[in-house]
């Protein structure tokens, strides 16, 4: 059996403005109905797969959870890093608690955010490394390049690539200049690295002893003294705090004598800007692709994307451009300055501006709610609870709360009271009163809340009950 281990941070900068730091690109169904992560995970689900471990942080954890029961998926494991601390302590933390379990599992590390449309032909190269990495060596994966890309990595290999086996490693490069790319092009025993891996815990672990002996002490004493929350395994933070910052290829896989590549020739892609979107959604003759309320007329080579259902997004005679609509927020960029779109977000935080990390819609263990308008003493919100879910019992201090049920149905807690509240029907909840809402149906229940006040900010709450044990 092989673990997945699913790596679920990052902040994907480069697909704003539908990707951001409190709700990233690999959450959001970009390609198809499943969001990035829950694809990964259905990739490495069924025979042959061990329930996944998933990385994440507490920001995190319940739309982890969440996703994944909602694809049918039961994970092994939800590791809880404290903050992010890049991809090598991520990954011997994860082989730490397996080596505790099993001295000789093997665990295939996968970012969450790949589009790998051939589930069937990855799951075969994965096979393909499986007798090597049982033998002890480190085996990584590397995608056939099909044009001279600087964005990614390579590796090189000791000779051509063959489907279907696995090759000796010589080397790891840097991302190339263009005349750097085109020659390993040329001499075709170069791989994109796709930063996926497959090893034993015991065979990884020696590798960071022997490599990164450094990392060892910091990340074992932070799964030492990792706490149990609600399920999650969440991660010390302050032997966390003490480890390197640093990748997985810096801090091993370079380093390593013992490494073998697997050649992966179906289609892929990381999704590292809009214009990987956009190849990956099927243009139309006219390489046009459109999502959501949006039209285009004489258009070409363009990308028109809306999320939100009551934002028409129309192009008119537009050539190689992308154009992304979200309530709060507009991109329209040239496709071939696509990766420059991380310097609208840095332009927008050097601002303050809220758009360039918070989504619209804040997602919490409950369900979710977005904003519909705010003033100066006045805050109108869309909160959509799941069944069976409940809000913290809580009060506020500087806000006062209007409720009305749009569907569903509301038991709500007002102090000493308890009530059912319908659709149509509202209640108002003073400053001060400790108040709860929950959902006792077996469909999402919709209200409207109007706040009213001097401050509206989220952290205006004080708890005294909450079934998810936040702060």
């Amino acid at each position: 059996m092989i673990t997945p281990v699913l790596l679920c941070g990052g902040s994907g900068t480069r697909l704003w403005p539908l990707s951001r730091k409190s709700y990233p690109k690999q959450f959001a169904p970009l390609v198809g109905e499943e969001s990035l992560f829950q694809a990964s995970a259905l990739r490495l689900a069924g025979d042959g797969f061990a329930a996944p471990v998933v990385l994440t942080n507490s920001d995190f954890r319940f739309i982890v959870t969440e996703q994944l029961a909602s694809v049918g998926i039961d994970p092994g494991a939800i590791l809880i890093e404290p903050e992010g601390r890049n991809t090598a302590p991520a990954i011997l933390a994860a082989a730490l608690y397996l080596q505790a379990q099993d001295d000789d599992a093997l665990m295939l590390v996968a970012p969450s955010d790949h589009v790998v449309p051939d589930a069937a032909a990855f799951r075969a190269a994965v096979r393909a490394g499986v007798d090597r990495a049982k033998a002890g060596d480190l085996v990584t994966f590397g995608i056939a390049p099909t044009h001279p890309e600087t964005g990614y990595g390579y590796l090189e290999l000791d000779g051509p690539p063959v489907e279907g086996a696995a090759v000796a490693l010589r080397r790891f490069v840097e991302k190339p200049d263009v005349a750097a790319a085109k020659s390993m092009m040329d001499a075709g025993n170069y791989l994109w690295n796709a930063g996926i891996f497959l090893f034993t815990a015991k065979s990884i672990v020696a590798a960071f002893q022997a490599h990164s002996s450094d990392l060892v002490d910091p990340v074992g004493r932070s799964l030492t003294e990792a706490k149990v929350d609600l399920g999650f395994l969440r991660l010390a933070a302050g032997p966390w705090a003490q480890a390197e910052d640093i990748s997985i290829d810096y801090a091993v896989m370079e380093r390593a004598e013992n490494i073998a590549a697997v050649p992966f020739s179906a289609k892929w892609s990381d999704l590292g800007g809009w214009d990987a979107v956009w190849a990956e959604s099927n243009p139309d003759k006219h390489g046009v692709v459109t999502n959501g309320p949006a039209s285009a007329i004489d258009c070409k080579d363009t990308l028109l994307r809306s999320e939100s259902e009551n934002l028409e997004l129309v192009g008119i005679g537009l050539d190689n451009i992308i154009a992304i609509a979200m309530p709060d927020a507009v991109l329209v960029a040239d496709k071939r300055r696509s990766q420059d779109v991380k310097l609208a977000v840095q332009a927008l935080k050097d601002k303050g501006a809220l758009q360039a990390t918070q989504f619209p819609r804040d997602h919490r263990p409950w369900g979710c709610f977005d904003s519909l308008a705010i003033g100066t003493r006045f805050q109108v919100k869309r909160i959509v609870v799941n069944p069976g879910a409940a809000l913290s019992l809580q009060s506020h201090v500087h806000r006062a709360e209007h409720w009305i049920v749009v569907e569903g149905t509301a038991k709500v807690t007002i102090d000493d009271s308890v009530q059912l509240i319908g659709e149509n029907q509202s209640v108002y909840i003073p400053l001060g009163a400790v108040h709860r809402m929950e959902n006792p149906g077996k469909v999402p229940m919709v209200l409207i809340e109007v706040q009213t006040g001097s401050y509206l900010g989220e952290d205006d709450i004080i708890r005294y009950e909450d079934v998810y044990a936040r702060d």
